[in-house]
């Protein structure tokens, strides 16, 4: 019997044509349904992100104008989508660190 998919679970963000071009949003959903489907994912694809939290990972799609990255976290039973954002520095900034742990504190508490 094939596992069950988990679900996502949109706390920030979208993935939209426009801004991302429909080849970068159809590779965002690729990797999405590969996580729901408990499929690892590794560089150069996605990363760890512990500075947000344990489990929370970064998911990096090229794009022709810009590199997007779409933080999430995994849980037992579901995929949590806290942000999507377009990466214009090496850094992550601080605010969207910021912001991503306030979401997944209220997503808890909940």
């Amino acid at each position: 019997m094939p596992k069950a998919e988990k679900p996502l679970a949109w706390l920030g963000g979208e993935i939209k044509t426009p801004p991302l071009s429909a080849e970068a949003r159809l590779e965002a959903g690729m990797f999405l349904r590969q996580l729901q489907r408990g499929e690892s994912l590794t560089m150069p694809h996605s990363r760890p992100m512990p500075t947000i939290g344990p489990r929370c990972h970064e998911l990096r799609i090229r794009d022709v104008q810009a590199n997007w990255r779409v933080i999430y976290r995994i849980d037992p039973d579901a995929i949590v989508i806290l942000d999507v954002f377009s990466k214009k520095t090496e850094d992550t900034p601080v605010n969207l660190i910021r912001r991503c742990r306030e979401r997944l504190r209220r997503y808890d508490e909940a």
